[in-house]
């Protein structure tokens, strides 16, 4: 197949690109030229710039008879730009893939929400900033944008939290990190809080499948097939770290009571008791029954924690997630030493 991916060389699209070599397929990458640009020589690459409605390049492509049998945009988040993007390229491909979010859903979240669920809204349609409030709601209008200009020709696929190596958030990343530094590790509340999340090989690998498909429609993709816990996590982190790691699990209350937040300092941590905790229960049946597979959990700790581990000392974590070490050490000083 013909495939232009938008982006292409970073987390998710850098693996699309690489499956989608992989299994032969003509591959033409748009993006800046800005990450990691000695990857795939093996690729075509536009260079443009969609924020500032640089498509000159690709038009230029397209006038010279360029065409594509499918898209797959990976990086679309203002509904403008996501629009402009799919009205370019609506005469010269077949099919568009958007990569949305499992956070297009409204709150409040029902438990085992599957793509029928009400979606998010936003009060002012024109908004363009990015924030936890408009995330949802901005994805929501990215995917009518395709889907008005591809009717029926638009697959749309709707990760949850995405990890593994090369993942540039440091969410999931913190767990198998502070896991091979061993020691007293702070695990929150009773380990039997659900969890989902998906390795971005495996999202890429079942994106490129519905795309050799030529499918069209909304896909849940999380995982695993079966249930998955925080003390199934940290567990696996344990076994792949191999050290002297030990587990202390503090409870909900007190940790509310000490101000350590879920999700931020406690990455990928929704109680099932809080409002977000159905986020980590959504159905998945439709992309199971679609071919959606999942590789071992063990798998992509392990390969995380060994990616982790070539970074430079020096090389920026993301702050907003994760315990520092003395703020662990000073709330587990304090779980020891109660009453």
């Amino acid at each position: 197949m013909r495939i232009l991916i938008l982006g292409g060389t970073r987390f998710v699209g850098r693996y699309i690109t690489e499956a989608a070599l992989t299994r032969g397929h003509q591959v033409t990458l748009f993006n800046r030229g800005q990450t990691n640009s000695d990857l795939f020589p093996a690729a075509a690459k536009v260079r443009g710039d969609r924020s500032s409605g640089d498509y000159g390049a690709l038009q230029e492509r397209i006038a010279a008879g360029a065409r594509w049998d499918a898209v797959v945009d990976v990086n679309g988040y203002v509904p403008r730009i996501v629009r402009e993007t799919a009205q370019t390229l609506v005469s010269a491909a077949s099919h568009y893939t958007f990569i949305s979010t499992i956070s297009v859903y409204a709150q409040p979240l029902a438990r085992g929400l599957d793509e029928n669920a009400p979606l998010a809204t936003l009060a002012d349609e024109s908004v363009e900033d990015i924030t936890g409030e408009t995330y949802g709601g901005l994805k929501v209008l990215c995917e009518r944008a395709v889907q008005a200009l591809f009717p029926a020709r638009t697959l749309i696929i709707r990760p949850g939290l995405i990890v593994g190596p090369q993942d540039p958030t440091d969410r999931f990343t913190y767990w198998p990190a502070r896991a091979a530094k061993g020691g007293d590790m702070l695990a929150p509340g009773g380990g039997d809080d659900p969890l989902q999340c998906i390795d971005a090989r495996d999202l890429a690998a079942f994106t490129l499948l519905m795309v050799e498909k030529g499918a069209a429609g909304v896909y849940n993709a999380t995982g695993p097939a079966t249930t998955l816990t925080m003390r199934t996590l940290l567990e696996t982190c344990q076994r792949a770290a191999a050290n002297d790691l030990r587990l202390t699990w503090v409870d909900e209350v007190f940790l509310q009571a000490h101000d350590v937040q879920m999700w931020t300092h406690l990455p990928l941590w929704l109680p099932a008791s809080s409002e977000s905790g159905a986020l980590h229960t959504a159905s998945i049946a439709r992309a199971l029954a679609a071919g959606l597979t999942f590789r071992p959990l063990i798998e992509t700790v392990r390969d995380t924690m060994e990616w982790d581990k070539t970074r430079p000392a020096d090389a920026a974590r993301n702050a907003n997630f994760g315990l520092p070490p003395e703020r662990e050490a000073e709330v587990l000083r304090l779980w020891h030493a109660r009453p």
